[in-house]
């Protein structure tokens, strides 16, 4: 089909070589952020990219490529929301002036063309000439970085004077897209568990979802969480058993039955009484499905076709009226969509089978992918036998205004929900509690969905698990319904905890055992604690990897384990600039010191300001409810809390230090050394803990950083709701193995 990359066709888009010796763009470095970062809070590319012999281009020259591009990408010029690169690229390049920041903005828009929402671009220079930092919002790696190649291809082409072939660049990240990025279904929840704060993590390559983290977690797929029992979804799935259970609490359903050929199905029509419904015992999204089938040889032609869809086929009553989706999530009905027949209207020159292709697949809302409310009409067997039930082939050509109808099912796309019954919204909660269904998608077929089903003699006909959501997301016509908010309003009601406490470490010095104090501390006041620092990996005293664990993956491992009811994690400034931090917030957050004249000349990082947006990314990802934990014996370290939005607790190892006295009298809290004692201070309010010289690890008070490490983890406990009394019994046991 014209315009459809095929997922095995490789992608053989290359450069044309004009200009290749006086300009190219080449690719020295890529990293992927998969978290936090210096640059932003969401996943990133970021692209080292030396462009070379762009600065010697004449103005016409690059003026008349910017043109040809902007002819080829029309929204090059205007792209659409949700696009935040830097907004004076199109009128500098219009004005015929280099910039390479147009790679990062083509990259943008097409990733947006290719139906991805745009997101943050930043391009930088670094040290070296004409080689820059490109950093491009990554919804997926594979996706982001094909877009980028792509951006680089249309630039030296449009240089070239070369045919741009945008749209085939379009198509092919559009296939990536729906290979990679989560579907609409999913990608509604996580927008919507985003919304309220609640992290999510992508489990497998598919649509299996994490909600939340530790103890508190749950797991979302498609429209499945983890309170969807196994046997409800095996009824569903058994929709002759699913129909016994429904009819036996008095739930209305059609009568029929399981047959075993295309004779018995007849025999089963003549004993319910035509017409008939013939469709597959355990199909799925309408195929096989027959609708008003009266006559032998309907019959036995549909049976033909549902056998193939399914393990086995039902004859069922046939009820009059309109197919109706519900959506009943956490036993309430949330929305409802209705079905309308896809039909022709002949024209006295076009056949039946053209008609279908340029009336009802025309229609922009029709496609393949999962992101359009109405498939394709295909002349199968249903849609041949619908044809010709009322006298026509598929190639006859109809009179003028002669309506023919094509398909009677598959097109629930038409919003309905505030249009449905007080009783028949009942009568869908009690059909997913009777299956066991905790989301139910509920096909039920009335003449008014606004009447009780009863008097017009309505039916459900399946109870489905996992239902479908972009009915509900993109109707085909009438109000959009926010489902996904449903579902994790469902899955964690107003004032349940989603997260566990998550303590982010990082700093020159000391982060390790600043972290293994306090896992201590947690550890005795009785969470089971997972801890990925720079000595391994562990979780509540058990230590699962030896070795360097302060990374990316290691971090994520402690997120995902349903045991720990309280998470550190320790982030040395290499992580965050070459993976990102592993949480995308904490409740406390902690940086111990800051070494500022650190060698990270090969990361670009030159001056001060760098290294501030590096340890500012730890201070960024703080709760609003949260605390910062900051070194107030060196005051840039404290400078970095107007990047924190929850409180501030400072330590330091003197108690007459101005920061500490002002932070003090503005009522806020400290930790600090005060005539070799430790003292936690809040406001006016002082607690004297125990000596210094009682604390093992500082030996006898001596080990400076040793002390800088007690007090960041003291401070941090504290935080956390930790007693004095506890926080100084569990230093003085610490031992440092």
């Amino acid at each position: 089909m014209h315009g459809v990359v095929q997922r095995n066709k490789p992608l053989l888009l290359q450069p044309k070589l004009f200009l290749m010796s006086t300009c190219d763009i080449s690719t020295q470095r890529i990293i992927h952020l998969r978290g936090p970062n210096i640059w932003t809070y969401r996943p990133v590319i970021e692209a080292w990219i030396q462009f070379d012999g762009f600065q010697a281009l004449p103005a016409a020259t690059m003026r008349a490529a910017y043109e040809r591009l902007c002819q080829a990408l029309p929204s090059l010029t205007q792209p659409g929301p949700g696009i935040e690169a830097s907004k004076d690229t199109p009128s500098l390049l219009a004005s015929g002036m280099w910039s390479p920041h147009l790679l990062e903005h083509l990259t943008l828009v097409l990733q947006q063309r290719a139906g991805m929402s745009g997101g943050f671009g930043q391009t930088r220079p670094t040290s070296k000439p004409g080689l820059f930092k490109v950093v491009v919002r990554a919804w997926h790696e594979i996706v982001t970085q094909q877009a980028l190649k792509f951006a680089r291809i249309l630039i030296l082409d449009s240089l070239g004077d070369q045919p741009l072939d945008v749209q085939h660049m379009i198509d092919a990240l559009h296939e990536l897209r729906l290979l990679h990025c989560l579907g609409p279904s999913t990608a509604c929840i996580v927008d919507a568990a985003d919304d309220r704060d609640i992290p999510a993590i992508r489990l497998s390559a598919g649509n299996l979802l994490q909600l939340g983290y530790g103890v508190n977690q749950r797991r979302i797929w498609t429209a499945e969480t983890d309170n969807t029992g196994a046997i409800a979804e095996t009824i569903s799935r058994d929709k002759d058993l699913t129909k016994s259970l429904l009819q036996s609490c008095g739930v209305p359903v059609p009568t029929g039955r399981e047959v075993s050929s295309a004779e018995d199905a007849w025999d089963a029509a003549q004993d319910l009484g035509l017409p008939v419904v013939v469709k597959p015992s355990d199909g799925n999204h309408g195929r096989g499905v027959f609708t008003n089938l009266s006559t032998h040889e309907e019959i036995r032609r549909a049976y033909c076709v549902a056998i193939e869809e399914g393990s086995g086929v039902l004859v069922e009553q046939f009820i009059r009226g309109n197919e109706h989706r519900l959506l009943v999530v956490g036993g309430k009905l949330v929305a409802a969509a209705k079905g309308q027949h896809a039909c022709v209207t002949g024209d006295g020159k076009q056949s039946i089978r053209t008609l279908i292709d340029t009336q009802l697949n025309a229609d922009q809302r029709r496609g393949h992918e999962e992101d359009q409310p109405l498939n394709f009409v295909k002349l199968d067997a249903a849609a041949t036998l619908e044809i010709e039930r009322q006298g026509f082939a598929p190639d006859d050509v109809p009179l003028a205004g002669q309506e023919i109808t094509i398909q009677r099912n598959g097109n629930v796309a038409f919003d309905c929900t505030e249009e449905v019954h007080p009783e028949v919204a009942a009568v869908a909660c009690t059909a997913a509690r009777i299956v066991g269904l905790d989301i139910a998608g509920i096909d039920l077929v009335a003449v008014d969905i606004s009447k009780p089903l009863g008097a017009q003699q309505g039916a459900i006909v399946e109870v489905n698990a996992g239902p479908g959501l972009l009915m509900h997301l993109k109707p085909a016509q009438g109000k959009a319904r926010q489902v996904g908010r449903d579902i994790v309003g469902y899955t964690f009601p107003p004032g349940d905890m989603a997260r566990v406490p998550v303590v982010g470490i990082t700093g020159t010095r000391g982060k390790t055992l600043t972290s293994k104090l306090l896992f201590k501390l947690l550890s005795l006041y009785g969470w089971k604690t997972g801890l990925a620092c720079s000595d391994g990996l562990f979780v509540d005293q058990r230590r699962l990897h030896s070795g360097n664990c302060a990374d990316h993956a290691n971090g994520r491992r402690i997120l995902l384990n349903r045991e720990v009811e309280a998470v550190i994690i320790e982030n040395g400034c290499k992580q965050i600039l070459t993976e990102g931090l592993a949480y995308e917030r904490c409740e406390v957050g902690v940086i111990t010191n800051v070494d500022w004249i650190e060698d990270l000349a090969a990361y670009e990082i030159r001056d001060e300001l760098d290294l501030i947006n590096i340890y500012r990314t730890q201070m960024d990802v703080v709760l609003p409810h949260g605390m910062a934990i900051l070194n107030a014996d060196d005051q840039r370290v404290m400078a970095l809390s107007q990047f924190c939005d929850g409180r501030v607790t400072l330590f330091g190892s003197q108690a007459n230090l101005p920061a500490l006295v002002n932070h003090i009298a503005n009522g806020q809290r400290a930790v600090f050394i005060d005539h070799g004692q430790l003292i936690l201070a809040e406001g006016s309010v002082r607690r004297n803990l125990c000596t210094l010289a009682s604390i093992p690890v500082t030996q006898q008070g001596t080990h400076r950083e040793h002390i800088s490490s007690v007090l960041a983890a003291a401070a941090a406990a504290w935080s956390l709701g930790l007693s004095p009394e506890l926080i100084e019994a569990g230093l003085i046991a610490f031992e440092l193995n």
